[in-house]
């Protein structure tokens, strides 16, 4: 799964505003703007729960926002994030691979002017059901 919605609570503070993830460890970022924190939120959710996902470890529940208690004046909000979208985006860094296919598939795919990459990258999204 890629997808995913996590609480975060929104504050404003003297010079923008703060956004704290309850159910993340040192889960803060913040903002100019309102629009900017909400930004840098998504990014902030998206970046580290690709750490989580590398890592193989499971990645926190999100809480229920009901059930987040909050300073007068600041207020939950539900952050989406989509960690194949921000791998795509930000992790664009190539890697070489070796395959092995047989002569004749070679010839009838450089005939069709087959792009050997795309192609490979395309069955990796199709078998690890990326998207």
């Amino acid at each position: 799964m890629s997808k995913y919605v996590y609480p975060a609570i929104i504050e404003k503070e003297n010079e923008g505003y703060s956004v704290v993830f309850p159910d993340l460890p040192n889960g803060a970022t913040c903002g100019a703007t309102l629009p900017d924190a909400m930004f840098m939120a998504g990014d902030f959710l998206s970046m580290t729960l690709c750490q989580y996902e590398d890592a193989d470890l499971p990645l926190p529940e999100p809480s229920m926002p009901g059930a987040i208690q909050t300073k007068p004046g600041a207020f939950v909000s539900l952050v989406p994030c989509d960690t194949f979208a921000y791998r795509e985006a930000n992790d664009t860094k190539l890697v070489n691979k070796t395959v092995t296919i047989e002569a004749w598939m070679n010839r009838r795919a450089e005939k069709a002017h087959l792009n050997f990459s795309r192609l490979l990258r395309n069955a990796i999204i199709a078998e690890l059901n990326l998207k």
